[in-house]
């Protein structure tokens, strides 16, 4: 647990490396408001008593990091993320009730944009990690593949058709389910991007494509090796009517959200980004079998412990 915890700080110190070198701003993560993050595939939101009215614990920070790379242009959090997952979640080795997640966003970027940025963070932390953390990484007996840019890329039909010739078929038109995903990132050595999920299968703030009616603007990259899930990100929703057609449409009552659809009905610019989970990622570096072990005193769904 020293080691990896040792291999973790050095993990943070090369993602702001790479960050501040982009010309990304860190800024303090919002840890309550009246509403967060609410596509959590599953997993419940914690709730506090603020003043009287009810508050959110942060399941993500996405409807923050929008408002201030409207403000900032390129921003990021390390974020403190809780979400109630299911019970059957605690046999998965890959959620925590509690973690800290790296969100990102940049005004005017693109989905290409992201995908290359995050492309380029996990290279970046990947070369980091073989080249100063050798000696860690051996006394662990773990070996680390390459992971050349630019990385393979599917689109979300392509995943399906992979997984259907291994004999799992999907229904089209919902994420990817964990044992899946799983299965998926079986089958590759380096970390590969899905993208353009449907709509309906992504929360409201991923962006339909104004060209491709039906379709997000959107991704996931995958750990190889089994891992899964390493980033999620995509293009926002920033226009004002858009945003209420699809919270009305995945059954959000609109007027929690005023302080958000306030800053649109003025006006912000178009976006993209993405969050990366720091427990995982560190899981995946040190070759660990679950994610609670890439983290001290960790939450796990149902475990009551420190």
């Amino acid at each position: 647990m020293q080691r990896v915890l040792r291999i973790q700080a050095s993990l943070g110190t090369a993602i702001r490396e790479y960050l501040d070198g982009q010309g990304f701003t860190e800024l303090l993560p919002p840890i309550i408001g009246p509403v967060t993050d609410p596509g959590i595939r599953g997993a419940k939101q914690a709730t506090i008593n603020f003043y009287g009215r009810e508050y959110k614990v942060m399941s993500s920070a996405i409807l923050y990091k929008q408002m201030m790379a409207a403000s900032l242009g390129r921003v990021y959090f390390f974020s403190p993320n809780v979400r109630l997952e299911p019970l059957e979640t605690a046999t998965t080795g890959r959620h925590l009730v509690e973690f800290v997640q790296v969100d990102v966003e940049e005004a005017g970027a693109t989905l290409e944009d992201a995908m290359r940025r995050a492309e380029g963070l996990v290279a970046h932390v990947w070369e980091h990690a073989k080249t100063r953390l050798g000696d860690e990484l051996a006394a662990s007996g773990r070996t680390l593949n390459g992971a050349s840019v630019p990385f393979r890329r599917l689109a979300y039909g392509e995943a399906l058709e992979v997984l259907s010739k291994l004999g799992r078929e999907v229904p089209y038109g919902v994420e990817i389910p964990w044992d899946d995903e799983e299965l998926l990132s079986r089958q590759f050595r380096e970390p590969f991007f899905i993208h353009d999920y449907p709509r309906g299968s992504r929360g409201f703030y991923d962006r339909e494509d104004p060209d491709r009616p039906g379709m997000l603007r959107d991704f996931d990259l995958l750990y190889p090796e089994g891992y899964g899930e390493a980033i999620s990100g995509a293009e926002r929703e920033f226009e004002y009517a858009k945003v209420i057609a699809r919270l009305r449409e995945t059954g959000e009552n609109p007027s929690k959200y005023e302080w958000y659809l306030d800053m649109l009905r003025e006006g912000i610019p178009p976006s993209a980004g993405f969050g990366i989970g720091v427990e995982r990622l560190t899981r995946f570096v040190c070759g660990l079998e679950a994610v609670w072990q890439a983290r001290p005193y960790p939450k796990v769904a149902g475990v009551f412990s420190p």
